[in-house]
């Protein structure tokens, strides 16, 4: 059974880049998006680590950590950072799992239980290593996307997610198709009119299900 919404994220121990991490210390109390990706010095993961990488200050506003995983090793990780921080313009200040063994991505069913990667291994052996996880601090996962080798991810994306997410935490609203912060957003069902109105005030009911109110600050 692999991982779903709100399970609890396995807490591992690994090697990165930065040193050894265990997964839920690491974390703290942070949110936090683990993003793996096939093989280091592959073009697609080049331009995609880049973009994490330009992203440094946005996700330090939300409180987040980044950590991206691969199943090459740690002198891999360092001497490919030296590459993707030339392309990006931007230091890759997050570290990398080096899961060379493939016990992360197995734990967090990225790929097939029985899947191996021989000797002389290629991105396409481990192509289904490329996911995002969006974990919040309770540990759990709020998020999971996993793409094909030949798309790569939009990181505007992957940051306004985890905007609907920290916005709806805990919070009786969803966000509507196409949202970005700031933009009004909709009461969730479980709360009648009159309960609706003494927690967010005025709401725009379009369709009796389907009622809006501005993004609680």
């Amino acid at each position: 059974m692999g991982l779903r919404i709100n399970d609890i994220v396995p807490n591992f121990t690994a090697e990165t880049d930065q040193g050894t991490i265990t997964f839920h210390d690491w974390i703290g109390d942070s949110w936090a998006i683990l993003f793996s990706h096939p093989k280091d010095f592959t073009p697609v993961c080049t331009t995609e680590f880049g973009a994490v990488a330009q992203l440094a200050d946005e996700w330090e506003k939300r409180n987040t950590k980044v950590i991206g995983l691969s199943v090459d090793g740690v002198d891999e990780h360092v001497e490919w950072k030296g590459d993707i921080e030339g392309f990006a313009g931007a230091k890759a200040g997050f570290p990398i799992i080096a899961d060379s063994s493939l016990a992360v991505s197995k734990e967090f069913d990225m790929l097939p239980a029985e899947a191996y990667l021989p000797d002389g291994r290629t991105a396409a052996d481990s192509a289904s290593v490329r996911s995002v996880f969006i974990i919040s601090p309770d540990k759990k996962v709020q998020l999971i996307m996993t793409y094909p080798m030949s798309v790569g991810r939009n990181f505007a994306e992957v940051l306004r997610a985890l905007d609907g997410l920290q916005a709806t935490y805990g919070v009786p609203i969803a966000t509507p198709a196409n949202w970005v912060a700031g933009q009004d957003v909709i009461v969730a069902m479980t709360l009648n009119d009159e309960a609706a109105k003494e927690k967010f005030g005025e709401f725009d009911a379009k369709l009796p299900y389907l009622r809006f109110t501005k993004q609680p600050g």
